[in-house]
């Protein structure tokens, strides 16, 4: 028996909670639309096998052929490289799902995975940092619903030309729009035009100039926000102009350090890239992840790397950090959108 029948086994004998099987079916079903003649690529680790199994159970019921990869049996963690048997199956696959819990540094293996993602055209679920409260939660969304909102909002700021964007915490800014970089959806429902998240739930481009205060009373990214989670006592006051970050300012020292750090990795991390609107109504709030955090009504902004391969950007950056803001108000252009966090269209 190969590795690979090895960990189709495992994944499939694992004891599975009967809660997180919604959510898993959501996935699978809803979000990616799996058929039984398409074959799957499924990524995990071992943080997150349990969450695999799920996966595994529905991709199975559906009847799709899928190669589980577990990355330890591959390399060490965190990984210097995505391991090449993953990669080279990615190349034959029509879908893939990467259930993995993020480590310092692998952000670059992220990138490898996704260059063959965007190349091939597969529908890729990105589930960094998947955990049990998010299938409970963002993973049982109404992706209808959300996918229908999602649309709303892309028709209003396709239009735009400025947002402007506040809260009670002090944020203040003003994002400027080109036409020259297209706005994109990944509302949960993964097409092969564009890999997305899940949960999903966002509409998002790279802005051509963002000015002012953003106060993250809400959470950072990456592995930022395992190490520190929800801000909402302690936030971090960001400082943008020229779509350069200027400052940074926080009460916890460690945190503010280490986002400076991170932002200046090289000589586009400061650079905001990405500018978002989160759209999933199924939400209530921040949980101190990511993944799902940067889903909720409001906005968030990323700074590095710019997705450039879907919104046109021409420029790059190994790095790319999300900041999440709560109870929102919105406007584009004259045009207010959002009030405390709420829709009003």
């Amino acid at each position: 028996m190969n590795l690979l029948e090895q960990s189709r086994r495992r994944l499939l004998e694992l004891p599975v909670d009967p809660e997180l099987l919604p959510g898993a079916a959501n996935a699978v079903r809803v979000c990616l639309r799996v058929h039984p003649e398409e074959k799957v690529t499924l990524i995990t680790d071992q943080a997150c096998l349990e969450i695999a199994a799920a996966l595994a159970v529905e991709l199975d019921r559906v009847g799709a052929p899928f190669h589980p990869f577990i990355l330890e049996d591959y390399a060490p963690r965190p990984l210097a490289d995505m391991p090449r048997p993953v990669l080279e199956d990615l190349e034959s696959s029509q879908v893939s799902i990467f259930a993995v819990r993020a480590q310092e540094n692998e952000l670059r293996t992220r990138m490898q995975m996704t260059e063959v993602v965007n190349r091939r055209r597969i529908r890729h679920a990105h589930m960094v940092n998947i955990e049990r409260q998010i299938m409970l939660e963002g993973m049982r969304a109404d992706y209808l619903a959300v996918d229908a909102l999602s649309v709303r909002v892309f028709d209003v700021v396709t239009r735009a030309r400025q947002i402007r964007a506040r809260t009670p915490a002090g944020t203040d800014i003003t994002a400027t729009l080109t036409p020259e970089y297209r706005w994109l959806k990944t509302s949960g429902i993964i097409s092969a035009q564009k890999w997305g998240n899940l949960p999903g739930g966002e509409v998002f481009t790279t802005p051509l100039e963002v000015n002012g205060v953003f106060v993250v009373d809400g959470v950072v990214g990456d592995y930022l926000c395992a190490r520190y989670g929800s801000l909402r006592e302690t936030p971090l006051t960001i400082t943008v102009e020229g779509n350069r970050l200027k400052s940074v300012e926080c009460a916890n020292k460690e945190l503010e350090a280490e986002f400076w750090k991170y932002t200046h990795t090289d000589e586009n991390s400061d650079r905001v890239g990405e500018f978002a609107i989160g759209t999933n109504i199924g939400l209530r709030g921040v949980i101190g992840n990511i993944l799902q955090d940067e889903k909720v009504p409001g906005i968030h902004v990323a700074f590095g790397n710019p997705y450039g391969a879907h919104t046109g950007a021409p420029w790059d950056s190994s790095t790319h950090i999300d900041v999440v803001g709560l109870h929102f108000d919105i406007w584009a252009d004259d045009l207010q959108i959002m009030r405390d966090g709420q829709f009003l269209i």
